[in-house]
């Protein structure tokens, strides 16, 4: 028998389910941040490419901070794990391939989101700046396990030397070097490095 003194417990509902898929409008939202900046996009860049109202907007993330930290969350998760595959699917140079990818010299002047990012914001931003250690922590460890799948750790300074690199030569993409001089770049240092 049920104790008529207790509180009743009231069935409480999960919310309206949001009419929108998050990974999509995240996606847009990154495209905004990659082409304009963070401190360029306003939330009305935002809610526009995102196709989300304002009260959708801040019911869902909370900022446009919040917003930019899922986007880059995502991006970085996405980005390592297609890293991780073109060292593991390179049997002939898993770290030429890795160092290729990174570099992208035929990406043109948008750069590296989160390297864009970390020049923006890391210095004002805490959270931005753990977020892009922990994906430049995810990438050295990549590439120590290409330069020494038996054992990576004492490959970890090769690794983060060959990182600087590669990102490195994305700021000569962004400035408008030629994707041959990049290639050329890579190909010289790594022989350096190696």
């Amino acid at each position: 028998m049920m104790d008529q003194s207790a509180p009743r417990k009231t069935a409480v509902s999960p919310g309206r389910p949001r009419a929108f898929d998050e990974k999509a409008v995240l996606d847009a939202a990154l495209q905004v941040f990659w082409r304009q900046g963070y401190e360029a996009t306003s939330i009305d860049d935002l809610t526009a490419a995102m196709g989300l109202s304002r009260s959708s907007f801040y019911g869902a993330f909370g900022s446009k901070q919040a917003v930019l930290e899922a986007a880059l969350s995502g991006y970085s998760k996405t980005a390592l794990a297609r890293l991780k595959d073109i060292v593991q699917g390179n049997s002939e140079d898993p770290l030429a391939a890795a160092l290729d990818a990174l570099a992208d010299p035929n990406g043109g002047t948008k750069g590296c989101l989160l390297v864009n990012c970390i020049t923006e914001l890391a210095p004002h931003h805490p959270e931005i700046a753990a977020l892009g250690r922990r994906h430049l922590a995810g990438i050295e460890q990549i590439l120590a396990e290409a330069i020494n799948p038996e054992d990576p750790g004492a490959a970890r300074t090769r690794a983060r030397a060959f990182s600087a690199l590669a990102l490195g030569t994305v700021t000569l993409r962004k400035s408008g070097v030629a994707a041959e001089q990049i290639t050329e770049t890579l190909k010289e240092a790594q022989t350096v490095l190696r």
